[in-house]
């Protein structure tokens, strides 16, 4: 359906050469991505939580290569190590110690960095180590921790599919109206249109498919539908942001090469970031999470 609304319009002459290759090369982008994501989600939950396990470990590689982080190879271990334990925790469904980690996971980053007796650039290290284990071992763990609900599946595609449409919302919404710029300094090609633009997409999207996902919950209202729409839109836009700030810091386009004429994985897997943390705790609030499925499966409850 998307590629069907970008032939369209480049031909009705809406979007320019440039702009109809960008959109079309994001488009396949997805196609490689898609099914990558889908795959595990059809095998079931231990297959979606070891795939966010290597996707969040492979994304933070791409972040500490780009950062410099690898060569501090103490900390750089703990975020590794506290990803992993968070998704053992995931996998376990032990949600208390779930939420638990990331303020061990900082002390211990805190405290190596420390026993390092390396005080100068101290803070630079020690911030971006934790910021580093938020991102990619945090956000990215609440996207897997959705796979111990029962109805996982439909969950799990709703959000994979507001994400993506949000980035298609935004990059046609941004051609067809944008004039203002959004954050300039940042993102130069980001307008206040585009924003907008993939605001009201990617709300009336969710609003209408989340309906079918959630039917028969206390998820199906209408209002808070909008509300996951909005929540999903902002967070998406503003995790694409918070890389491309990053990138700009750094002096680089893309943060890696895995995919072949658009960057790494991280720059395709930047809006998710922002957006599972959201959604989980959106929806948790009207209806939690796996409260149907047996908990601490290998620890014991």
């Amino acid at each position: 359906m998307a590629f069907a609304i970008v032939s369209l319009l480049a031909k009705r002459g809406k979007l320019s050469p440039e702009s109809h290759d960008e959109l079309v090369k994001r488009l396949r982008s997805w196609c490689v991505i898609a099914p990558v994501l889908l795959i595990p989600i059809l095998l079931g939950a231990a297959w979606v939580i070891a795939g966010t396990t290597v996707l969040s470990l492979m994304c933070y590689r791409e972040f500490a290569r780009a950062t410099g982080m690898f060569r501090n190879v103490a900390i750089s271990a703990c975020v590794v190590l506290g990803t992993v334990v968070l998704m053992a925790a995931v996998a376990d469904h032990w949600y208390h110690f779930f939420v638990a980690i990331p303020a061990l996971v900082v002390i211990l980053i805190a405290a190596v960095g420390v026993l390092a007796d390396q005080p100068d650039g101290y803070i630079q290290r020690i911030a971006l180590g934790v910021l580093s284990f938020l991102l990619f071992g945090v956000c990215f763990g609440h996207f897997a921790y959705i796979a111990n609900d029962p109805d996982f599946r439909p969950i799990l595609l709703l959000l994979l599919v507001g994400v993506e449409m949000n980035d298609v919302f935004a990059f046609l919404s941004g051609k067809l109206f944008g004039k203002r710029k959004l954050v300039p300094h940042t993102s130069p090609n980001k307008t206040i249109g585009g924003a907008l633009g993939a605001v009201i997409g990617t709300t009336a999207l969710v609003a209408v498919v989340g309906h079918f996902v959630f039917i028969g919950t206390a998820m199906d209202s209408p209002l808070k539908l909008l509300g996951l729409g909005i929540v999903m839109s902002l967070t998406g836009q503003l995790g694409d942001l918070v890389l491309s700030s990053i990138k700009r810091d750094i002096g680089i386009k893309d943060m890696g090469v895995s995919i072949p004429g658009h960057g790494g994985l991280l720059d395709r897997f930047d809006s998710l970031l922002l957006v599972a943390p959201a959604f989980f705790h959106y929806v948790g609030y009207f209806r939690e999470f796996g409260l149907e499925e047996a908990t601490r499966i290998f620890t014991g409850g």
